[in-house]
This record gives C-alpha cells, sequence and structure tokens, in this order.
C-alpha cells in the first residue's frame, strides 16, 4: 500500500441522488486531500456512499434562484487548500491526473490561477470522438479567486446547479494535458430529461435581457462560442442548424450511428428552447 501523502488539493463534488456513479466516481480522486460532496437531500443512498469513501458532505438548500450550488459552496465551505477541483458525479478523472496536480499545486510561484480540461462524452456505450469534442471547462483553479458568472436573477426552473454558466477567474489560465471521461448521458431517456431541465434555463435567460454579462470569460474560445449562441438565437430553424453543427462542422458523422443520434438530439434541444422561449414571450405579452 502507498504511503505517498495525498494531493493538497479539494475537490468540489455537487450531487443529487447519484448512487449510480459516485462509486466509480469517488474511487478515481482517493488520491485527493479534501473531498467535499455538496447534496441536494439525496433519497437514494448517495450520502451514506459519500461518507464511506471518507468524503464530507455538505446539504445544500436551494432559494429558487440564487446562489446556486457550486458557487454557495465557493462561498461558503472552510477549504483546507488554495486550491479546488470541481468535479460531476458523472465524471471520471484518469489516473494521470494525480501527478500533474500534485505538481501544479506545488508551483506556488506560477502565475497560473486556473487550468481547463477537456472532456469525453460517453453516449451509447462509445466515446463520441468527434461531436462534442473537444469540450473544455474550467475546472481546477484558486477557489478565492474563481466563481462562476450570474447571468440572470430570474427563477429559471433547471434546478439548484449551474447549467451553463462559465468560471471566471482572476488571472493567467492553462490547460491540464490529462482528460476526463464524461457519462452524462448513459441512456437517450436521461438525455431528454436533462435537456428538458436545460431548455428551461436557455428559454429563461434569452428572454431576460436585464442579465448581466461578464467580459472577463477567459479563453477566446468561450468568449466566440457566447456570441454565436446570441447570434443563432435570432436565426430560423435553429434546430436544423445546431444539428447541423454537431454532425457536419463537429464531424459527429465520423461517430457513426451514435453521432447521428446525438447530433439529432440536440437539435430537438435547441427546438425544444426556441419554442420555450417564444411561449414564454407570449406569455409575457398577454399579461401586459
Amino acid at each position: 500500500m502507498s504511503t505517498r501523502p495525498r494531493v493538497p488539493v479539494s475537490i468540489l463534488l455537487p450531487i443529487k441522488n447519484e448512487a449510480a456513479n459516485l462509486p466509480r466516481c469517488l474511487a478515481a480522486i482517493a488520491w485527493a486531500d479534501e473531498i467535499f460532496v455538496v447534496d441536494s437531500q439525496s433519497t437514494d443512498g448517495s450520502q451514506e456512499i459519500a461518507e464511506r469513501a471518507g468524503a464530507k458532505v455538505v446539504q445544500f438548500h436551494f432559494n429558487g434562484i440564487w446562489p446556486k450550488k457550486k458557487n454557495w459552496a465557493l462561498e461558503n465551505l472552510p477549504f483546507a487548500h488554495p486550491w479546488v477541483f470541481i468535479l460531476d458525479a458523472d465524471e471520471v478523472l484518469p489516473p494521470g491526473t494525480e501527478e500533474e496536480i500534485r505538481a501544479i499545486v506545488a508551483a506556488e510561484s506560477s502565475p497560473i490561477t486556473g487550468y481547463w480540461i477537456n472532456r469525453r462524452f460517453m453516449f451509447m456505450g462509445q466515446w463520441l470522438r468527434h461531436a462534442y469534442y473537444p469540450n473544455w471547462n474550467l475546472r481546477l483553479f484558486r477557489h478565492r479567486l474563481g466563481r462562476y458568472e450570474k447571468l440572470t436573477d430570474v427563477d429559471t426552473q433547471s434546478g439548484d446547479n449551474e447549467v451553463h454558466e462559465h468560471v471566471v477567474v482572476q488571472g493567467e489560465t492553462g490547460r491540464l494535458r490529462s482528460e476526463m471521461d464524461h457519462y452524462a448521458f448513459p441512456s437517450v431517456e436521461v438525455f431528454v430529461e436533462k435537456h428538458n431541465r436545460y431548455s428551461n434555463w436557455e428559454a429563461r435567460v434569452a428572454l431576460d435581457r436585464s442579465m448581466r454579462q461578464d467580459d472577463r470569460l477567459q479563453m477566446q474560445t468561450v468568449g466566440l462560442r457566447r456570441k454565436l449562441k446570441r447570434l443563432s438565437q435570432h436565426l430560423p430553424c435553429r434546430g436544423l442548424l445546431r444539428f447541423l453543427y454537431v454532425y457536419v462542422f463537429q464531424r459527429g458523422f465520423l461517430d457513426g450511428r451514435e453521432g447521428y443520434y446525438f447530433a439529432r438530439l440536440h437539435g430537438f434541444y435547441e427546438f425544444l428552447s426556441e419554442a420555450k422561449t417564444y411561449e414564454l414571450r407570449q406569455r409575457a405579452k398577454r399579461s401586459e
């Protein structure tokens, strides 16, 4: 058995009823010195699984608007270390991440305050090598210098966890060599359930013209994605365009039938967002 000390980093793991994913996720981060599991009153035994793995479990009670789970945790948890890695229960870090993060947190003089990690989407039992790949997320950062952006003050009816908000950090950012596996959609049913909630967020944020924007987003690719997203909301046939983006531009057609289904489902998600936005606008007009 290894006697090497654990990596002095804090892992933040937001959950709700993740008993199916937690054992795999927690086993891959056993090297972390501190693991905070922020739970939303799970009823499937998730808390017990996390506690048996040595994690610290904290309950989060959402007020319906703000803050959501991850930002609340960043503001309130007594982290033992200056670096935090935010991980979802359906994500798995590879073995090489331990050494990479160990070296990063030991480099006290580095000007870099945040790191992006690439995700590999697993869908219908396989890794999609083209659709939604690469997919960079800023997850490792000095917790005092990073927070999730706030895009709206309205109730998005999308749950208590951040959906598409990005982490904004003060300082320079870099990229990790490690890539994590993302088991977000173990079935089409799960995809539909999640994106029904996500489209609630899309519609309400699109409707909220007074939302606060933050120009400090790191990496031009994120800023470009945000601009393209806003532009697409004014275009006709948004569902078709989203399908073509994933299937043709991202070369999802090279992922076989799985890539085709993945692209079609994202096209439907875009259509849901468009239809819900229109519905909300009509309701607002009738209430005037």
